[in-house]
């Protein structure tokens, strides 16, 4: 079997064994290290970096100022670990990282070296990332479209489904939201015209801000109308 076609498997083996089943609850755990103290102890984004309140245990009350701090020491441990990055110039930076790994595979650091990395925040992935990455969103993607053509999977009581009238998620326009919407009297995201759909003409049940099910049928509706421009608040 050739390498392209065993990458292939290795990546549907990956999903297969990765519990993205959806409603599986197996979201990356961040586990921070304790204050031998007992003080609080406050992660940044990236999942490693963390700073000690010190002073400040969990549940008090703090100052925007100590907030502040808290947010200036977590900052300055992540330059500490990344001295070469601007945070305010991520584009820059990831694009040196790629001449970087450029040069670090042997291969002219020149324009045409660069464009096969992706710009990326905390670090640099290969293709196999990429790809399972991708497959992931096209399976959500792929389970909102099946909801989305499905009466019962949609809760439904009148055996109606979005696409009915909404052929291949057309005139939703998720590209529009937030917006104001008349029929639900306020500002709407586009999970509550979803809602309110499913509880109107479907009659059925909305679902939960959590439900796997509204989450792939926000996946597929957007799929659907990509490359347009946002374009939030339109009518």
């Amino acid at each position: 079997m050739s390498a392209p076609a065993w990458s292939l498997v290795l990546i549907a083996a990956t999903l297969s064994c990765s519990s993205l089943a959806f409603g599986a609850d197996d979201a990356p755990r961040h586990v921070l290290p304790a204050s031998p103290d007992g003080d609080l102890v406050v992660g940044l984004c990236d999942g490693e970096t963390s700073v000690v309140a010190k002073g400040i245990k969990p549940g008090d009350a703090m100052t925007p100022e100590q907030g502040q701090r808290i947010a200036d020491a977590l900052m300055g441990e992540w330059r500490r670990k990344h001295p070469e990055a601007a945070w305010d110039k991520m584009i820059q930076v990831a694009e040196a990282d790629a001449v970087g790994q450029a040069k670090n595979a042997g291969k002219d650091a020149g324009p045409a070296a660069v464009a096969p990395f992706q710009a990326q925040t905390y670090g640099a992935f290969d293709a196999r990332d990429e790809a399972i990455w991708k497959a992931s969103t096209q399976q959500l993607i792929d389970e909102g479209d099946r909801i989305f053509h499905d009466a019962k999977a949609l809760g439904g009581t009148v055996a109606i489904s979005c696409d009915m009238c909404h052929p291949n998620a057309s005139n939703t326009h998720p590209e529009t939201y937030p917006k104001y919407q008349v029929q639900i009297g306020r500002v709407a995201l586009l999970r509550d015209m979803i809602n309110w759909c499913i509880e109107n003409p479907v009659r059925g049940k909305p679902f939960a801000d959590d439900d796997p099910r509204l989450k792939a049928l926000e996946a597929y509706i957007i799929s659907q109308r990509k490359g347009v421009a946002l374009d939030y608040g339109k009518h």
